[in-house]
């Protein structure tokens, strides 16, 4: 007679562990990783403007105004080309459009340094950088988060959104002191080589989709095929902007994007250098209270990612730009010749500040808008650069008219206030929630 061992039994009828056996780091955070440099690299160039108004000034004459004006066609173009960029990468790959994006900010860079007249600025400054730094916008990191991550989309936004403000933080010191010490020439070169040393990574780490390289997106127990090129991306552009535009949501996203690009890329940005040298402190100070905004707009970026995870995306908007708007109406009185502890208390604070805001408003895109949610924040990051555009102008006029920047300090700290309450009327959608992994 034959003996059943018990054990061999029970270990038949146990039912199997669910739980997935642990694996490797997945691939999406090295994308991830790749994305997160590809960006900083591109914000090399959106950290230099600030620094040339008053040598560019001293050197051609221009007036702030003028320079202004070129800064302002930058930042436009780089809200504008977003959307198409974003359909661009579902039509030919993210590798494909991010490479170009980098050489063309190298080479509209570099070309900088044989400028003699102010329409070359715009051209060089203002459209072909703009056109790269538009097609490496945020729209990027969203394209990214969507197709490579179903879990932790908050987080990785805000870790990708922070790249920009690594990207300050690592070049701006040293750009400063290129510029006070040796012109503005090789800090522009410095700028276009940066860019051009990212390319090489992009072109051989960075995967289009998850189903090259055989996997699930993080956080999805599906396997999803790569779909097809979606073709006539411009055609897809215009129809996604013509079909969100018809709802009141995306005007208040646009409308306060467009606060957030006002208060910061075009106001501190471009003008708080410039603003505190009239003051009297040196320039490579004030440039380094820059980049300490980009320490801790790491800092706040992540957290708010994280935050977005947890709570009411709606409700964090609103505290963002209530904050942000008290802190502006106050910087007029801490403007002075040397660095003090209410200023370094305004730096802080606006720093973590500074693109926090970016997290629960792409959240809000893909409550609302879905598969398209990628596009629809492009156009709403166009809103994002029109207000800096506007702002960067106005700010170097308000300067040549009136002799200070005090008025724009006010004026935006009211917008901002305005941003808050248009937070909080965005109405709220429930998504169906999309099947995760367990364990």
């Amino acid at each position: 007679m034959t003996q059943t061992n018990p054990a061999a039994v029970s270990a038949q009828a146990a039912p199997p562990d669910p739980r997935p056996a642990r694996t490797r780091l997945h691939r999406a955070w090295f994308v991830a990783a790749v994305t997160f440099v590809t960006i900083t690299g591109a914000a090399a160039f959106r950290s230099l403007p600030s620094l040339l108004i008053d040598p560019l000034h001293q050197e051609f004459g221009w007036s702030h105004g003028t320079i202004g004006a070129a800064v302002s066609l930058n930042l436009a173009l780089y809200g504008v080309t977003a959307p198409f960029a974003a359909a661009l990468m579902d039509r030919f790959g993210i590798r494909r459009v991010v490479a170009v994006a980098l050489t063309v900010i190298a080479v509209g860079s570099g070309l900088t340094v044989w400028m003699t007249a102010a329409w070359q600025l715009w051209l060089c400054w203002g459209l072909l950088v703009g056109l790269g730094t538009g097609s490496m916008a945020l729209a990027f990191a969203a394209t990214v988060t969507n197709r490579w991550f179903t879990a932790r989309r908050g987080l990785v936004t805000g870790i990708l959104t922070a790249a920009s403000a690594s990207g300050q933080l690592v070049f701006l010191p040293l750009l400063s002191w290129m510029v006070e010490h040796h012109g503005w020439r090789p800090a522009a070169v410095t700028v276009a080589l940066a860019a051009l040393a990212v390319v090489p990574f992009v072109w051989l780490l960075l995967h289009d989709h998850p189903a090259d390289v055989g996997q699930n997106p993080y956080g999805s127990a599906e396997f999803l095929p790569k779909p097809p090129p979606a073709t006539g991306a411009a055609r897809r552009t215009l129809k996604v902007l013509s079909t969100s535009v018809r709802t009141g949501t995306f005007w208040l996203l646009a409308g306060t994007f467009a606060i957030c690009g006002a208060s910061t890329n075009g106001l501190i940005q471009t003008h708080f250098v410039p603003a505190e040298h009239d003051h009297g402190m040196p320039v490579t100070t004030a440039a380094s209270l820059l980049a300490v905004i980009g320490v801790f707009d790491v800092v706040g970026t992540i957290a708010s990612g994280w935050f977005t995870d947890r709570f009411e995306p709606r409700r964090l908007l609103a505290v963002y730009y209530a904050l942000r708007g008290l802190s502006l109406v106050f910087l007029p009185m801490l403007l002075a010749p040397s660095v003090h502890p209410p200023m370094l208390f305004f730096i802080v604070f606006y720093g973590l500040d500074w693109v926090a805001t970016v997290p629960p408003t792409l959240a809000l895109c893909r409550e609302q808008f879905g598969e398209d949610s990628a596009i629809v924040f492009g156009w709403v990051l166009a809103s994002h650069q029109i207000g800096a555009a506007l702002v960067a102008y106005l700010g170097g006029l308000a300067r040549d008219v009136f002799g200070s920047y005090d008025l724009v300090w006010y004026a935006s700290g009211t917008l901002c206030a305005a941003a808050a309450l248009m937070s909080l009327v965005i109405r709220r959608v429930r998504p169906p929630e999309p099947a995760l992994a367990t364990g």
